[in-house]
């Protein structure tokens, strides 16, 4: 669980993961005193669903704002790996936000998809402009434009 809790902290500082919140209410409240006493479990003790609040789109934002390359990715997309491997070979740091290990990965791409036009992963922004996609990305390195935006 700690290697979980690291992942997902590194990944969305600005948001807590509701299954981080689930999964320690769920060991506060079954390890506790409180649990043992009465028909109350953990559940309606940590309403997660009152406490959590899905991703706004000025948290998208800043989340495009946190670094000056931002990748909107899932794990097992190969133009995913492309846009990656794009800034790897110019040994650029990114941000790569993994859509399919969050719990708010689907309200993220659709707000995505309000502010670029498109719900595909993955998107890329420089400087908080998007540069598109996978394919998108891999033509501005081949052409060189992508090398003049550093």
């Amino acid at each position: 669980m700690y290697s979980f809790l690291k992942r997902k902290f590194q990944i969305n500082m600005y948001t807590v993961s509701s299954g981080f919140i689930s999964g320690m209410s769920k060991i506060i409240f079954e390890n506790s005193p409180a649990s043992e006493v009465g028909e109350r479990n953990y559940e309606t003790v940590s309403s997660t669903q009152e406490a959590e609040m899905p991703i706004s789109k000025e948290q998208v934002q800043q989340l495009i704002a946190s670094d000056t390359i931002v990748i909107f990715s899932k794990t097992r997309c190969p133009y995913c790996r492309m846009a990656k491997e794009v800034f790897d070979s110019l040994q650029k740091k990114y941000t790569a936000i993994e859509l399919d290990e969050r719990d708010d990965g689907d309200d993220i791409q659709s707000i995505l998809g309000e502010l670029t036009g498109a719900r595909t992963v993955p998107r890329v922004f420089v400087k908080g402009v998007c540069l598109g996609g996978g394919t998108d990305v891999k033509k501005l390195y081949e052409n060189g434009e992508i090398q003049k935006m550093f």
